[in-house]
């Protein structure tokens, strides 16, 4: 019966949001897409121009659009830039431009190589031409070099290639971009836009530490794309990265910036990473590219299985059913209209959230060790709040092998447990400051390996897999996760999550398995127990499996999205008395449920159970499906 009442209330919810659709334009951020300068130079053909754009506009609703000069060697005419920039602004939109500094994607993505004068002149003069065009203007993700060529390695010298290309695309930014274009247009906004893979941007000349101090603004990339593709990025990398860019540049990055990857894989994995990047309240999204809106036709291999549950978040079947605009009735036929209806959907939501919160984790600016481990995490629950310099004056800190890049971290790790705060860090740190971190607690993690499956009271995994051993003194620090092959019954046991005390705080070790993967094997009852220690700046934590995310916002309201192929229980933990949680869509008014009393003993008992003062709520997600709730 509960279910029947759960179904009925999406459904409802579903309707409400078709219909709202209909009625315009976004109230929370604005829409854009992205033509590449091939494109462009095809829409000197009028028909190609007007065929093009009412396939789009008709199935997506644009506030802005973005037109490259150049990318691949090839730079636009005037005469047809001129044209194809007259055309959008007549049809209501904004219009900036765009640059990709690359001679041949093909080739690698081979990028201009900035140690030669004629190619740094050519940047140069790239730049001065976009700028006589537009008031604004972005530097697609290709502005890094990946070359080793005999020019490159005469001016690298005895640097390494980190520090060297570090330093040169420093100075190119400043010198043959910002400069020239500014010469030439004084009002010109220069905006560089950061892919996806931040944790390696350092090693080929992305600095994010100074180019985000002189371009006039930065942007995300947000595409996640299939995890199991080449890059392997974790679905809460969609909303994580822009949170990460907009600790780096408070108030000017300008946005997030998704394509087409990973649509194989659904429409759902299409409008997830279209929904996460809302989720950071980011002012605005790049659908990449236009030709994508065009031209990506919907196919039945894009419905996926779950959808036959219903319920879902994103329907596929009402996306793709005829529909009216203006006055016309349209039959969707491109993945334009899943944009549309996702992000139409998802701008209902975000009006009702606050700033985002999490769990602040410490990642120094070009850092390596446990790279995108963040994601990872995010994924098991617990939400992330990266900062490119340590925060003071927070709970609890998450440190991960990236912190080690700070000569200092001892020394901040000790300060933040005298001040009475928490220090969660990774096996992966630990291996790397052992030494100096035994002033605090002696610990080792070196390369000795266990094979687990089992982790006793807090159940079992469903495969074996490998983690690094922690070793500790009896007595000195206490296991609170536990786990063996077997654990109950076995002859070995290993930690999982550890914990000791200095001064007035606590630090703790989170053991990290050699594949971050295998962090979503990690049972329920473990991760709750997890969940529920690394939350106290949260305000409130979810119990249930892995692939279950959680977005807490300071105004008291979350989000909890199911990435599981499958319906999922769990529940909403408020660390405080409250008397309902309100669904943000639909209104309806959740009530607690009762909290039996958690066995535990000594010092473990404040991890099991619930913190004292706490509201319990019982929801059912159906498969990639979200909620929004309010207490």
């Amino acid at each position: 019966m509960k279910h029947n009442h759960l179904k009925s209330i999406l459904f409802a919810a579903a309707l409400l949001t078709v219909t709202a659709i209909q009625a315009g334009k976004y109230q929370n951020f604005k829409v854009s897409t992205y033509i590449r300068a091939q494109d462009v130079a095809r829409m000197e053909n009028d028909k190609f121009l007007q065929s093009t754009w009412e396939t789009v506009s008709s199935q997506v609703d644009l506030d802005k659009i973005y037109i490259e000069t150049h990318r691949d060697a090839y730079t636009v005419p005037e005469k047809t830039l001129l044209k194809v920039k007259n055309f959008f602004l007549k049809k209501g939109l904004e219009v900036g431009g765009g640059i990709t500094f690359t001679r041949s994607e093909p080739s690698d993505f081979e990028t201009y190589s900035y140690a030669r004068e004629e190619e740094q002149q050519q940047v140069k003069q790239i730049s001065e031409y976009t700028a006589r065009f537009f008031d604004d203007f972005i530097l697609d993700d290709f502005f890094f070099i990946d070359l080793k060529n005999d020019d490159e390695i005469a001016a690298k010298g005895d640097k390494s290639w980190t520090d060297y290309r570090l330093r040169l695309m420093a100075d190119a930014g400043r010198e043959l971009v910002m400069k020239p274009a500014k010469a030439v247009n004084p009002n010109v906004k220069v905006i560089i836009k950061y892919p996806n893979w931040y944790d390696h941007f350092h090693g080929l000349g992305f600095n994010l530490e100074e180019e985000p101090t002189y371009f006039d603004g930065i942007w995300t990339g947000t595409e996640t794309r299939d995890p199991g593709s080449a890059q392997h990025l974790q679905n809460y990398l969609s909303y994580n990265i822009v949170r990460y860019f907009d600790n780096i540049a408070p108030g000017r990055n300008g946005g997030g910036w998704v394509d087409a990857g990973g649509i194989h894989m659904s429409m759902d994995r299409y409008a997830e990473q279209l929904h996460l990047t809302m989720l950071s309240k980011t002012p605005e999204i790049i659908l990449w590219n236009y030709m994508q809106l065009a031209e990506v036709k919907i196919t039945p291999a894009m419905r996926a299985e779950w959808q036959e549950a219903g319920g879902n978040s994103f329907r596929h079947d009402e996306m793709v059913a005829p529909f009216t605009k203006n006055g016309k009735t349209i039959t969707p036929t491109t993945m334009a209209r899943f944009a549309d209806v996702t992000l139409h959907q998802t701008d209902q939501l975000i009006g009702a959230l606050g700033n985002p919160i999490g769990l602040v984790s410490y990642k120094p600016y070009h850092s390596s060790g446990e790279e995108f481990l963040q994601n990872y995490l995010g994924m098991i629950g617990l939400p992330m709040d990266m900062h490119p310099q340590w925060v003071k004056g927070k709970q609890q800190i998450l440190l991960t092998e990236q912190a080690a890049k700070d000569p200092k971290i001892v020394e901040s790790i000790k300060q933040q447990l005298k001040n009475g705060g928490d220090v969660i860090i990774t096996t992966g740190l630990l291996k790397v400051i052992k030494d100096d971190l035994a002033d605090i607690c002696e610990l080792y993690c070196g390369d000795l390996k266990a094979i687990v499956n089992d982790f006793g009271y807090a159940g079992k995994s469903e495969r074996e897999f490998i983690i690094p051993i922690v070793k500790y003194f009896t007595n000195d620090a206490w296991e609170v996760v536990s786990a063996g092959r077997p654990l109950n019954g076995g002859v070995s046991g290993f930690p999982i999550l550890l914990r000791d005390t200095y001064s007035k705080g606590m630090l703790f070790v989170l053991t990290i398995p050699d594949d971050f993967g295998n962090l979503y094997d990690y049972p329920a009852p473990a991760l709750n127990i997890i969940r529920r220690a690394m939350s106290k700046d949260i305000g409130a934590y979810i119990e249930g499996p892995s692939k279950v995310a959680l977005f807490p916002y300071d105004n008291k309201t979350l989000v909890v999205e199911n990435f599981n192929d499958n319906a999922v229980k769990l529940r909403v933990v408020v660390n405080s008395k409250v008397d309902a949680l309100r669904n943000l869509l639909t209104g309806e008014q959740l009530k607690p449920a009762e909290i039996k009393p958690v066995q535990g003993f000594w010092g473990r008992n404040r991890f099991f159970g619930y913190p004292d003062g706490s509201t319990v709520f019982d929801i059912q997600l159906p498969a990639h499906s979200y909620i929004g709730l309010a207490y």
